[in-house]
């Protein structure tokens, strides 16, 4: 069974940093296309970043692009989102996402499969 679990979020102020975590267990391809979403309140789920695991392309939000990295972690199974410069508009619920299906291209229009149960960040001004 496919699971993903995110960690890592909590409260900062404005100008501060988080590092989010998700673990992937249950997946049988090695090579994925993984996400960090955020769901905002008030709005629509978006997507932030996404990663290739096999290719490591990464792409990002024009939002959050220069203060946010997605990267795999030391071990395969792990995706973080470093995020830096944190905005109290950066508050909301985090999610991390996998697809292990075929793609074109690992971005924000990939329908992913498999989701966690979010994490929340709240930003203080």
């Amino acid at each position: 069974q496919v699971q993903l679990a995110e960690s890592g979020g909590g409260s900062v102020q404005a100008g501060g940093s988080l590092r989010l975590s998700c673990t992937a267990s249950g997946f049988t391809r090695s090579r994925m296309c993984m996400a960090w979403f955020r769901q905002l309140p008030g709005k629509e789920r978006e997507a932030l970043a996404t990663l290739d695991t096999g290719t490591k392309n990464t792409r990002y939000h024009s939002a959050v692009e220069g203060r946010f990295a997605i990267s795999q972690g030391s071990s395969k199974n792990t995706l973080n989102l470093q995020m830096n410069d944190l905005k109290p508009e950066d508050t909301g619920t985090y999610y991390c996402a996998a697809y292990d299906g075929a793609w074109l291209s690992c971005n924000a229009l990939v329908r992913f499969s498999y989701w966690g149960e979010g994490t929340q960040v709240t930003v203080s001004s």
